[in-house]
């Protein structure tokens, strides 16, 4: 089974937004990924969780538009949400009976969450990677919590992975009613790709189907 590997932009109120798209003649469902605040669609646990479906998805990983200009410090949170919904917009057009599971890590899996119950066709699962639960403290010592975001899409009665660094100075998600936590060796960082995608596999794995008789993967 051939994968393809295209890239493509997609426009959106503040620039546009480039697409990293892997997808197979056979495709499962979809799975949209968004990346940390200063960082790429490169990330090891982005990587490792493009690589965690047990039967061949298409894997849309998503580099917003002030990453594409060159810039490190993102937007206001609107900016954001704005861009992933025109993404989210185009990829369901090309992928309109699949379902997908939405995600990212850091600030890309708050931007996920976020936009779970706005998307244009509602995610059937969101994993959070490294989910900053505590923001950066103010001058005043104080950390907002975030935790709002994340909940949101529990009560929604959406299924969430939440995976992080057992030493995640953003602090780590509780488990909760649709919510699984699982805690795996490391920091905010999650650098260990292993431990990262087989936290993921079992539970990414209950979301699409098998091979269909007769189809293998070669």
């Amino acid at each position: 089974m051939i994968v393809e590997v295209e890239e493509f932009e997609v426009a959106t109120p503040h620039g546009p937004a480039v697409v990293h798209l892997e997808h197979a003649s056979y495709c499962g469902g979809l799975l949209v990924l968004g990346h940390g605040a200063g960082g790429g669609i490169e990330a090891p646990d982005l990587l490792a969780a493009a690589s965690s479906a047990p039967v061949p998805i298409a894997v849309a990983r998503v580099l917003q538009p002030y990453r594409v200009a060159g810039r490190k410090a993102p937007p206001r949170a609107p900016e954001l949400d704005e861009a992933w919904a025109c993404v989210l917009e185009e990829l369901t057009v090309r992928f309109p009976d699949q379902d997908q599971v939405h995600g990212g890590r850091s600030s890309g899996a708050r931007v996920a969450c976020r936009g779970a119950l706005q998307a244009p066709k509602r995610p059937v699962g969101v994993l959070a990677l490294a989910f900053p639960l505590l923001a950066p403290a103010r001058k005043d010592g104080t950390r907002p919590d975030r935790s709002p975001e994340i909940d949101a899409v529990d009560a929604a009665g959406i299924p969430v992975l939440a995976v992080s660094g057992d030493r995640d100075r953003f602090g780590v998600p509780p488990a909760a009613a649709h919510r699984e936590v699982v805690t795996v060796r490391g920091d905010h960082s999650l650098r260990a790709q292993g431990p990262v995608r087989a936290a993921i596999e079992p539970w990414i794995a209950r979301f699409f189907e098998p091979l269909p008789d007769g189809l293998e993967l070669v």
